[in-house]
């Protein structure tokens, strides 16, 4: 499944080419809407983009889980090396759990930090988005990619395709621009 990236530049724009989305096959659950003006999406009935799409809660909280988990194994190494209760055995799931709750902890701690944070793969949208234009997320599996890019080209010349990715979901993945498109 590919990730088209279109910018429009009206509401009114971006209500038409929704519709005509949905005419061509892409259900609302493939289609979101990023804009400043969410109350103008709400009221058209175009479907918005959701948390996890305009914040950094999946990245954010996947680097505060392997940050924990090696300062959970840090942890273990300097209890196990400096055996604190002397010389009673500390039971190995003891350690586990040790490195589990450190790990749990820095994914918790890395969401609060992606909470606060918009979303890497849109950065370069920033601008775009702050002078009041409009970016169009379409989900679509390989074999209707090229009905979704016809239909576009034919019908919406003012949206411009911007980016094109394997799948927003992955938060380490790069956003690649269209070629002929400013960086």
């Amino acid at each position: 499944m590919k990730c088209l990236y279109f910018l429009t530049p009206t509401l009114a724009t971006t209500e038409q080419v929704s519709a005509d989305l949905h005419a061509v096959g892409v259900r609302d659950f493939y289609l979101h809407v990023i804009s400043r003006d969410e109350s103008g999406l709400k009221r058209h009935q175009i479907h918005s983009s959701n948390y996890f799409e305009t914040l950094d809660i999946v990245r954010d909280g996947f680097i505060g889980a392997a940050l924990g988990f090696l300062i959970g194994l840090a942890g273990v190494g300097l209890l196990i090396y400096t055996r604190p209760f002397g010389e009673h055995v500390v039971p190995s799931f003891v350690y586990a759990i040790l490195v589990g709750v450190a790990s749990l902890f820095g994914a918790w701690e890395g969401g609060l930090v992606g909470i606060d944070s918009e979303n890497k793969k849109l950065a370069q949208f920033h601008d775009d988005l702050v002078s009041g234009k409009y970016l169009i997320l379409v989900y679509v599996r390989k074999h209707r990619e090229q009905v979704v890019l016809n239909m576009m080209r034919e019908k919406h010349s003012d949206a411009e395709l911007v980016a094109v990715d394997s799948h927003f979901v992955n938060p380490f993945s790069d956003v690649r621009r269209v070629s002929g498109t400013p960086t």
